[in-house]
């Protein structure tokens, strides 16, 4: 055998080595869904970014996000099993492990919840709302709405169904109405008025905000893919308010009604309160959570009668795939 035919067949093993090891690589992309807690926004632009810039693939995924909305049952899909993951909320997890459902928080996206409250001007805090009108939606009478009454001792008689439309609150002086930062005060700026906005975390409120949640069997036999979600996810974020703009055209595709104006306001809410970067996480990391933080949680649903007492909360969530993750902002 001649020395050149032999460095041919050499160079020919190396690079059908190499093409192996290629296909195992894509073979080895790990298919994973996640479901959305609404319809595509800026709030879920960490998860987005990280399919749009391959962070997923560079952890050895293949994610899906599946958007959610106002019909979609989040828990009952990933209960199913037709879904892997789901962005969630403390309060939904902590009263599936009271009905008995196998549901754990991973991780998190915001250090607070971002639900709060949008008034009129004449309104300088959350305590000055005795002789308002209070929008209240349905899910908000099982989660925020008691804690509200029992900070300030408001009551039912003051509120009435919030239906996501802004025409009560700008027909009546009077009424207020739950809001989220990034939406319902933009769409009171576009249309020329004014308005207030308190978020319910600055006077106490504990939830975190857009959990990671998955199955309670996921974590016992799948943790190294809990593991690479979680921290995948985390650099989705940190990347996503760098430079939003791949993850954004995702959004967009997704959700028609989603536009530029929108998300930028969004992004620019986030970056304002430290939804993502501060708190806990300036100090250990994006997607940290801690025991003290889920407690106050248990202590406010059981205060406000949302959840019995006997409930072990510690199986809401776990610390072991954020503790030492580490992607600091």
């Amino acid at each position: 055998m001649s020395k050149r035919t032999s460095l041919i067949r050499i160079a020919a093993a190396i690079i059908g080595a190499l093409a192996l090891q290629a296909a195992a690589g894509v073979q080895a992309q790990e298919k994973v869904t996640v479901l959305s807690n609404w319809y595509a926004q800026a709030e879920h632009g960490g998860f987005y970014q990280a399919v749009a810039k391959g962070i997923y693939k560079k952890y050895g995924m293949d994610v899906t996000i599946k958007m959610g909305g106002p019909q979609v049952n989040n828990m009952q899909i990933l209960v199913a099993g037709q879904a892997d993951f789901s962005m969630g909320y403390d309060f939904t997890v902590l009263k599936g492990i009271e009905q008995g459902l196998p549901l754990v928080t991973v991780g998190t996206s915001f250090q607070s919840d971002l639900q709060g409250m949008m008034t009129h001007t004449d309104v300088p805090n959350l305590g000055a709302l005795k002789d308002k009108t209070i929008l209240v939606a349905g899910s908000g009478q099982s989660s925020w709405w008691p804690w509200l009454k029992a900070k300030y001792g408001y009551t039912d008689a003051q509120s009435k169904a919030y239906t996501f439309n802004l025409q009560p609150f700008f027909a009546d002086p009077n009424t207020v109405q739950q809001a989220y930062p990034s939406s319902e005060p933009f769409q009171v700026e576009k249309s020329g008025a004014k308005a207030n906005f308190f978020l319910f975390a600055q006077e106490g409120y504990p939830p975190y905000g857009t959990t990671i949640i998955t199955l309670q069997k996921t974590v016992a036999t799948k943790p190294d893919l809990v593991k690479r979600f979680v921290k995948a996810t985390a650099e989705g974020w940190k990347s996503y308010l760098e430079d939003p703009s791949a993850a954004n055209a995702l959004i967009k595709k997704d959700n028609k009604e989603m536009g530029d104006e929108q998300l930028a306001y969004a992004l620019k809410k986030l970056k304002e309160l430290k939804v993502v970067t501060g708190g806990d996480a300036a100090r250990q990391g994006i997607g940290i959570m801690t025991d003290e933080r889920w407690k106050k949680t248990y202590d406010t649903m059981v205060s406000t009668g949302l959840l019995k007492a006997d409930v072990d909360w510690h199986k809401a969530y776990t610390t072991q795939f954020v503790k030492d993750m580490h992607v600091m902002p």
